[in-house]
């Protein structure tokens, strides 16, 4: 438990084996060593790692979850992230994970879950549209119209998602399993039409039987493609804007909301759908970068979903009295009095 929460926290603190060793005053080694389970510090150790992590020393006692079994995706290749970046993430879903399921076994199990999902299951296709509609049934969801609380329908129906904020603009999502359960991981600091792109796009990522000599970058284009098929329909983008426009308007925002997408992804689907012609598509692109819309667009108000499962659980086992209030706090990182104002009339 030591060794796997000391480096989870010297990720989360940004800090290199060497920055953490001069700041308590030890080798690099040894941190290796503390990290890699060969050594153990003593408590006046423990006491000066946990001062320089801003964590108290019975968090390295938490527990990891060792016995839960990880499949993590792969990042992109080229991917410019940091492989400490990586490794933080990687680390932050095991953390996370560890107290989920902490309170999915004093709850009975993994039946709290509802029906696991099948990975790999839809079968593959390079047509986006037909791709989606496919997604679309695999997770018994309407074959058009908008998806509203996606995050929440997906924890319905047995998707684990966490959502992790990383600073970096290189990380947008990853997906995988753990104890073969599907989970994905989003980064929470993009725009909510963002968020919910994403979602779809790991979804598709771990839901398709996608070909194994299929190269990279086909693959997350097609995901993309799927993504903004499932999200956006072709139904309904010829009835909420007609069968041909002249250009991309603003009032198009309207349906932004609606559907919880972004002005980009409406005006993709339009030209794809043959709404808008190609020339008009540019010019939407090279007007909306000139208001800085590529790094900023409006959110159209959209709002920001949050997962909810996690909370809903733990509260679920403090009123039934198989956690305590404290280990409830605990689980969740939050106060005792928030628990007991959440659980109790």
């Amino acid at each position: 438990m030591l060794a796997k929460n000391l480096k989870y926290y010297r990720l989360k603190n940004n800090m290199s084996k060497k920055d953490l060793a001069e700041a308590i005053g030890v080798s690099a080694m040894a941190i290796t060593n503390y990290e890699n389970g060969s050594r153990n510090p003593n408590m006046e150790t423990l006491k000066r790692l946990a001062s320089a992590l801003n964590i108290r020393v019975t968090d390295f006692l938490a527990s990891t979850g060792s016995a839960l079994q990880f499949s993590h995706g792969r990042f992109r290749k080229g991917s410019r992230l940091s492989l400490g970046e990586q490794e933080y993430i990687r680390e932050s879903v095991e953390e996370y994970f560890s107290r989920f399921f902490q309170v999915v076994d004093a709850l009975g199990g993994t039946d709290v879950l509802g029906s696991i999902p099948t990975t790999r299951k839809i079968p593959w296709t390079e047509n986006a549209e037909k791709a989606a509609e496919n997604l679309r049934k695999y997770l018994n969801i309407s074959e058009d119209g908008p998806i509203d609380r996606l995050v929440e329908t997906l924890e319905n129906k047995g998707v684990l998602v966490l959502f992790l904020s990383v600073e970096s603009r290189f990380f947008s999502g990853m997906n995988g399993t753990v104890n073969g359960i599907p989970y994905i991981v989003i980064n929470s600091s993009m725009s909510p039409a963002r968020i919910r792109s994403t979602i779809v796009h790991e979804v598709a990522h771990f839901a398709i039987d996608w070909p194994d000599d299929l190269d990279e970058k086909s693959e997350e284009a097609i995901a993309t493609a799927i993504s903004g098929a499932f999200l956006f329909p072709q139904k309904d983008a010829y009835r909420e804007l007609g069968y041909k426009r002249n250009f991309v308007s603003r009032d198009m925002s309207i349906t932004c909301r609606e559907y919880g997408i972004s002005l980009f992804m409406l005006a993709k689907r339009a030209r794809l759908c043959n709404i808008i012609t190609e020339s008009a598509e540019r010019a939407f692109y090279i007007r909306a970068s000139k208001i800085g819309w590529r790094a900023n667009e409006p959110t159209w108000g959209i709002e920001k979903e949050e997962p909810g499962l996690f909370k809903q659980l733990v509260f679920r086992a403090v009123t039934e009295d198989e956690i305590s209030i404290q280990k409830g706090a605990e689980l969740l990182g939050c106060s005792y009095d928030s628990v007991v104002e959440s659980c109790f009339i």
